[in-house]
């Protein structure tokens, strides 16, 4: 049975590069009105001189570390609430490869909420205290460490975003996909089309049969293993 979802989400992202979420308002990419994606600049709210973001970290070491003060100004700007209170209104989820894995269960469950707020660090990461005191949740895309959060916060935006109704033309489409109950956790099986050769491969014979039992039979053959806990 298919998880209930949100009719309309507002995603909203905090960076320190907004025009790089330009393209994913664009409706070929959001495709549907469901989806509400706002991107803020932490820089716009920050009431130190030149627009200051971030700091030396204490006890020394490279790089510069994301401010939490700045971070509670910008929520507190956008939410009109104390900044440590906003979690308590909606999830607030850090980019952050200390966060739990990104998987198809988590992006089903963040579906379901109504509004999502993401920050994106930059540099050596956030203030200890944002993790602490302002998010509610830390996430992973995966075991490697990117620039900033701006690319994983797009990764959620697309896959969460994709589960809104409208946003695919067959909406039947996310009840046997990878990693679906419907394949008990597995990757989907292969798909062809036309040409039925191609550089002397061709297709499955079952596959032109027209036999749909038989089809049904080998596309369950041909789910990929299941992933590891937690999906």
């Amino acid at each position: 049975m298919r998880r209930k979802m949100a009719s309309r989400m507002q995603i909203d992202v905090f960076t320190l590069f907004p025009e790089w979420f330009d393209w994913m308002r664009h409706p070929r990419h959001l495709v549907n009105s469901e989806l509400e994606l706002r991107v803020f600049n932490y820089r716009d709210y920050t009431p130190l001189s030149g627009g200051q973001v971030d700091d030396t970290p204490y006890g020394g070491g490279p790089g510069m570390v994301l401010r939490a003060d700045v971070v509670a100004w910008a929520l507190e700007a956008v939410y009109a609430v104390v900044g440590t209170a906003v979690r308590d209104r909606r999830p607030v989820i850090v980019m952050s490869p200390r966060g739990r894995p990104l998987t198809d269960r988590v992006v089903r469950d963040l579906a379901e909420s109504s509004a999502i707020t993401l920050l994106c660090g930059r540099y050596e990461g956030f203030d200890e205290r944002v993790h602490t005191m302002l998010a509610s949740d830390v996430i992973c895309t995966g075991p490697y460490v990117l620039a900033g959060g701006e690319i994983p916060a797009m990764t959620i935006i697309d896959a969460v975003g994709r589960r809104l109704p409208g946003a695919l033309g067959n909406q039947a489409s996310l009840d046997d996909e990878s990693f679906s109950p419907s394949l008990k956790g597995g990757t989907e099986y292969p798909h062809y089309t036309r040409p039925a050769q191609f550089a002397g491969q061709g297709v499955p014979e079952v596959l032109l049969s027209g036999d749909h039992g038989a089809i049904a039979r080998w596309r369950a053959d041909h789910v990929g293993a299941a992933p590891g806990p937690g999906s």
